[in-house]
């Protein structure tokens, strides 16, 4: 009994001296530094809306804020790279090059450490970044739209300085979780795809979250992704749709910290059902609880190095229309055939040469041995999301993250099983572009994917 009570009162007197060598333990070092910027990206003016050709009027307020958001994240050999999301339509090619440009210049930022993500809302300006870089000549705003994306320009490039300003010392953490809302939109019938919902068509529910810790243990980002269209609401009032309100959702939650939305390959799929602002609220819910269930979830910690890549890989045009066949379009009863047909022809006329490629960005970055993300233009259908997650998962225990709506936001950029069956993403939509003579020629797919290998590849040799 003497020996136990003894043994008591030695473990109470050692208890102080174990709470006075923790105290005196050194922080956690942490490998990373991170900084985060945001700012209001909403027009002032009620600007014409992008989306939906069928609008017939300019914007009449706002529902919502729109938002430009940046994430700078820094190893511990001082590699950087920096990721902004936007509550936008797209990422005009003219604008990335803009920002590329003028980063490196500014912040020594390399092509490959800059990521553009436009969630692709349906509810936000139609505009232009008219401005392109010195060796491609100059063209002055001419417009409303073209005024604002000058502006657009200007802050992000302030934005993106801002978050590596604010850079300290960081942990990052991986986890994912689902969200169920997404459909397939392309509804096979006897006369070809509609454009309605298929439940049994292919989808990816993924929800992939990256958070972002201070030195403090506070968190201070979320990254999240989602593959689906933002195309809940077709009103007349500004509005981030679902992604939007799932920002917000996350950061109510968790105040103080950035909620950053990063879309998926959602280009052939819509979220269901939609049409109204509860709709659309239920449906940011619904993410942002998915992404709260990921940040329940022990964490993958996430240590570096980091390594990116950045190419563009020349996609080819199917055929290219003639002159002739340009003019045989006039006489459509569809009226955006006709306008299409009148561009190029308006092309030919001023002695241009008609494009038989197009240059799509492609992006591939590695956190370590932590996380593979992959980014590429367009409005990328999930297939892609899909394959990809399969053939880099198969070779590597990283997180497989698929990002589309990156860098350039050109048009649908279809699977080769898409292509070939036909429809709207894979071929009606062109009529809409001024850029793209016709569809996308069935090989694009093997060459974004042989793209996405081959600078997956060159990271592995450099690590």
């Amino acid at each position: 009994m003497k020996t136990a009570i003894l043994f008591f009162l030695t473990s109470l007197a050692v208890l102080p001296l174990v709470a006075a060598d923790k105290a005196k333990a050194p922080p956690e070092k942490l490998a990373w530094k991170a900084g985060v910027a945001t700012v209001v990206l909403t027009p002032q003016t009620n600007l014409w809306m992008a989306g939906y050709a069928s609008r017939t009027k300019p914007a009449e307020g706002a529902e919502t804020q729109l938002h430009g958001k940046a994430l700078a994240l820094e190893d511990e050999h001082g590699t950087r790279l920096v990721m902004v999301t936007l509550d936008l339509i797209g990422v005009p090619r003219t604008l990335r090059k803009n920002l590329e440009k003028r980063c490196g210049a500014a912040y020594k930022l390399p092509p490959e450490g800059l990521l553009l993500n436009a969630s692709h809302t349906h509810s936000g300006p139609e505009f232009r970044v008219g401005r392109m870089p010195a060796d491609e000549g100059e063209v002055k705003p001419t417009t409303e739209g073209e005024k604002y994306g000058e502006q657009l320009e200007e802050k992000l490039f302030r934005l993106i300085g801002e978050a590596l300003n604010n850079l300290a010392p960081a942990k990052l953490g991986y986890t994912r979780a689902r969200a169920g809302f997404a459909m397939n939109r392309r509804l096979p019938t006897p006369n070809g795809y509609a454009n309605s919902p298929n439940p049994d068509g292919p989808v990816d529910h993924d929800v992939p979250v990256l958070r972002v810790t201070g030195a403090d243990g506070k968190l201070r980002a979320v990254l999240f992704g989602y593959a689906c269209h933002n195309t809940s609401l077709a009103l007349y009032t500004w509005n981030a749709d679902y992604a939007g309100y799932a920002q917000e959702f996350v950061q109510a939650e968790h105040p103080g910290a950035v909620a950053m939305f990063m879309m998926g390959c959602g280009g052939d799929q819509n979220p269901y059902p939609r049409r109204t602002i509860d709709w659309c609220q239920q449906h940011g819910r619904a993410l942002a609880n998915g992404v709260e269930t990921a940040l329940t979830v022990a964490p993958r910690e996430v240590k570096g190095p980091l390594r990116a890549a950045f190419a563009k890989v020349a996609l080819d045009y199917d055929k290219v229309p003639t002159r002739e066949e340009f003019e045989k379009r006039l006489a459509s009863k569809d009226k955006m055939e006709v306008s299409h047909a009148k561009r190029f022809l308006a092309k030919l006329d001023a002695g241009e040469k008609l494009p038989t490629t197009y240059p799509c960005p492609v992006q591939v970055i590695h956190f370590g041995d932590d996380i593979v993300l992959v980014a590429i233009g367009g409005e990328t259908c999930v297939d892609y999301s899909l394959r990809l997650k399969t053939e880099l998962g198969a070779k590597s225990k990283a997180a497989i993250w698929i990002a589309g709506y990156s860098n350039d936001v050109m048009g649908y950029v279809p699977s080769k099983r898409v292509r070939l069956e036909g429809g709207y993403e894979a071929e009606s939509a062109m009529r809409y572009s001024g850029t793209h003579p016709g569809p996308w020629a069935p090989t694009l797919e093997e060459r974004i994917i042989g793209k996405v290998h081959e600078l997956d590849r060159r990271l592995h040799r450099i690590e």
